[in-house]
């Protein structure tokens, strides 16, 4: 349980208002980063073993195909087994030593280190992701190709929202045709508009070593860049079912050489290319990010890797993709127990939607999948914010709007605290034997009023008549407000000038630099 409660204050009524105007310390949020979830269990614990040792049958009896000749040295002087059929198997015991010597203390560095994260235990924390090919933009409903501008803007845009934990690259930057100056600029673009941490992936190796050229930069040298890794590699090292991803495997291996931090992204779509079960399309993803943890301590032990289990969910009336249903929501909750049962970082979709624009729909389908995540203890949960028409268009009046509704999502992930002092038998008793008859204006309500309670920012509360006097505010029309507010200003992220000056010089930027 996360233990938030109110401590009690003194000096006063106006000493508390005071106190309420001011930013409120750490441990008095009512929400942050790092909220501890695991009190959602869709799963029986004999349902996690179960699904546990099908994926270690699956691993030893059916392997995987595809390794590149690296992969496939790496995994069998490891212990795997190359069959004559080409798949690499993985006895029972290496996988359950991978699992029992994999990286558990894992810390996801920012470039400001207020934003670290820390993926211990069931530790909650949201962000984007996604590759979505459009921007939508509310103002007219229109989608367009995103460009590297917009992937700027998203990164300023999340830096200033409190909810938005970290920045996995939502948008492809459809502007660049080359590939490797697209995978650099998506970094630079990203690592200048946010102190966050940054994920991000790549095509080929090609394109690695110019990035981390780039990072080292902006770190400070390559000695300061391993010791804080600010970026991570989004890696989709399998093509599901049960087969590795070449190129994509020989990029983790060039980021694990590099220091990078990897996420074992396993995207299988149930009924399509995962099994059309929920329990089966989980312990697929599952053998299959279990073999990529086998891969990355073969490459190097106790490298940091996020057990990425993204089995998506698909309508199968029609073929389409249905990331906002409830059968998502369940898929991701039930990926979270895994992540807890073998006590590894882990990620999961949740917040995304279906729905082409930030209406309704996308309201139910956001928090749906965000709060099962959540309340399961998924460390890292992606695309929490902004993503519509199943990942393929990224909007940002939804990733302000998103922010309120993980902040409410979060307040359900700290619980409920159970204590003499939640209990209020005293204050119970003062009310009623000697008081007013309520608790309004009570010492413990005002004092509770900023710590217990998450108030949203856009959402309104009012009253039909005060809607009304107050011009009837849209929601829609709020956010783009805030967007471009936010966006008006420089970012309080940006990087130093004379780094960004080098940056520039040394690569072809596509967008232009802060005018001041």
């Amino acid at each position: 349980m996360n233990d938030l409660s109110p401590k009690s204050r003194s000096g006063g009524r106006a000493a508390r208002r005071a106190a309420r105007a001011a930013p409120l310390a750490d441990h008095l949020r009512p929400i942050r980063p790092g909220l501890e979830g695991g009190t959602y269990n869709p799963l029986t614990p004999a349902q996690v073993e179960r699904i546990h040792q099908g994926a270690l049958d699956a691993l030893e009896q059916i392997g995987l195909a595809d390794a590149p000749p690296s992969g496939v040295k790496y995994l069998t002087d490891a212990g795997a087994i190359e069959g004559e059929d080409g798949r690499i198997r993985f006895p029972r015991a290496l996988v359950e030593d991978t699992i029992a010597r994999a990286n558990r203390t894992m810390t996801l560095h920012a470039r400001d280190p207020q934003y670290d994260l820390d993926l211990s235990g069931s530790r909650v924390h949201y962000g984007t992701a996604g590759a979505a090919v459009n921007l939508v933009e509310v103002d007219g409903r229109n989608y367009r190709e995103s460009t590297v501008q917009d992937l700027h803007d998203a990164a300023r845009i999340a830096n200033q929202l409190d909810n938005i934990h970290f920045l996995q690259r939502p948008m492809i930057c459809r502007d660049i045709p080359d590939t490797i100056e697209m995978e650099y600029n998506s970094v630079f673009a990203c690592v200048s508009g946010t102190g966050k941490h940054v994920g991000t992936s790549f095509t080929d190796t090609t394109c690695v070593g110019p990035a981390m050229e780039m990072l080292h930069m902006i770190a400070g040298g390559e000695d300061a860049w391993r010791a804080r890794p600010f970026v991570s590699n989004s890696n989709c090292f399998v093509v599901p079912p049960m087969k590795f991803a070449p190129e994509s495997c020989e990029v983790m291996e060039a980021c694990i050489e590099a220091g990078m931090p990897v996420l074992l992204l396993s995207a299988g779509m149930s009924g399509a290319t995962a099994p059309s079960t929920i329990a089966g399309a989980i312990m697929q993803a599952t053998a299959e990010c279990l073999a990529g943890l086998v891969y990355v301590n073969a490459v190097k032990p106790g490298a940091p890797a996020i057990f990425g289990t993204w089995p998506f969910g698909l309508d199968l009336r029609t073929g389409a993709m249905s990331i906002g249903s409830g059968e998502q929501a369940l898929l991701s909750a039930g990926c979270g127990q895994m992540h807890r049962f073998y006590d590894i970082p882990g990620g999961a979709a949740g917040g995304a939607s279906d729905s082409k624009l930030p209406d309704m729909q996308a309201g139910w389908e956001q928090m749906c999948s965000n709060l099962s995540a959540g309340l399961s203890g998924v460390n890292m949960v992606y695309e929490a914010a902004g993503m519509h028409a199943s990942l393929l268009g990224f909007c940002l009046e939804s990733l302000i709007l998103g922010d309120d509704i993980i902040g409410q999502t979060l307040r359900c992930v700290r619980g409920i605290e159970v204590n003499d002092e939640t209990l209020a038998l005293d204050q119970i008793a003062d009310v009623c034997m000697n008081g007013p008859g309520h608790y309004l204006g009570t010492d413990q309500t005002l004092s509770g009023m900023q710590t217990n309670c998450v108030y949203p920012t856009f959402g309104s509360r009012t009253s039909p008549k005060e809607w009304v006097e107050l011009g009837k505010p849209d929601l829609l029309a709020l956010a783009t407000a805030r967007k471009e507010e936010i966006l008006a200003m420089k970012t309080a992220a940006a990087l130093p000038p004379d780094v960004e000056a080098a940056v520039r010089a040394r690569f072809n930027i596509h967008f232009p630099a802060w005018a001041d």
